[in-house]
């Protein structure tokens, strides 16, 4: 990847670089990036909030991506052996089963993140200035890159995941719980192109039903937490398939369809 890093500051921003954009102010400057008046607190272990623009373009990738990616493929591999040992998945048409996979892995797999406390940093992707993309004739690399640098997450992104980690850890999930959900995010009757959608609704409802009880026992009737769970777990819908992808297995995998290795992977562990 045609770019160098520098450690994300969760505390500031660069949006407000201002107007010097020569190629000589550059030069003299290089291209570091200018402080700005657009600050975001952010306690040492607190995340910053969204209150700038600028999160939504800066690209980030992982810090320590050799550790992190195998973690990540553990985590990945545990999600898909739940999967496959639970009956009511099991007993759906394979159509079905396919389609659940494909379409809800992302959240299962942040969901297991979260069990099993996994943590990670991200640092910046900067792109190099002009004069060092002349000067290295990196022209031809830049169009090689440029799929990768579209697809590849935003700190927003990251974010989000983040914050959805902190919440549920703060919230102490039980082994239990953390089935419970999982139950309810694989069961997704919204996928489309299922043949059976209404008994997979039925099986969420169930998840559903069993998580309420189950708090209610062990919480003392706490209607709260379960409303803070599921409200907590429906930040996972807006979790991108395709820079979870990016994040944590294409530093490993290279350019993988995710959908056919989940494929084969169920497909092996069924057999």
């Amino acid at each position: 990847m045609a770019c160098v890093s520098q450690s994300v500051s969760f505390d500031k921003c660069f949006c407000g670089q201002g107007s010097h954009s020569s190629i000589l102010y550059s030069i003299l400057n290089k291209d570091y990036p200018k402080e700005t008046s657009c600050w975001h607190y952010r306690h040492h272990h607190r995340l910053s909030s969204f209150g700038c623009s600028c999160e939504f373009r800066r690209k980030v990738f992982l810090k320590t991506p050799e550790l992190t990616c195998r973690v990540a493929s553990e985590v990945l591999l545990k999600t898909l052996n739940f999967i496959k040992n639970l009956p009511s998945f099991c007993q759906l048409p394979e159509e079905d089963q396919v389609l659940l996979v494909q379409n809800c892995w992302a959240p299962l797999f942040v969901l297991g993140l979260a069990q099993e406390r996994v943590d990670f940093e991200v640092v910046e992707a900067v792109t190099p200035s002009l004069l060092r993309r002349i000067l290295l004739n990196q022209k031809a690399m830049d169009s090689q890159n440029q799929e990768t640098d579209h697809n590849s997450p935003t700190l927003a992104e990251v974010q989000r995941v983040k914050l959805f980690l902190l919440k549920f850890w703060s919230m102490d999930i039980s082994t239990k719980e953390y089935a419970y959900l999982k139950g309810i995010t694989l069961f997704n009757p919204d996928v489309s192109s299922l043949r059976i959608p209404h008994y997979i609704l039925a099986l969420q409802q169930e998840a559903q039903q069993t998580l309420n009880e189950f708090i209610g026992m062990m919480y003392n009737g706490d209607q709260m937490r379960f409303a803070q769970i599921l409200l907590t777990l429906s930040a996972l819908r807006t979790v991108s398939t395709t820079s979870i992808t990016e994040l944590f297995f294409r530093p490993v995998l290279g350019k993988v369809n995710m959908n056919e290795l989940l494929l084969e992977m169920l497909c092996a562990k069924l057999n």
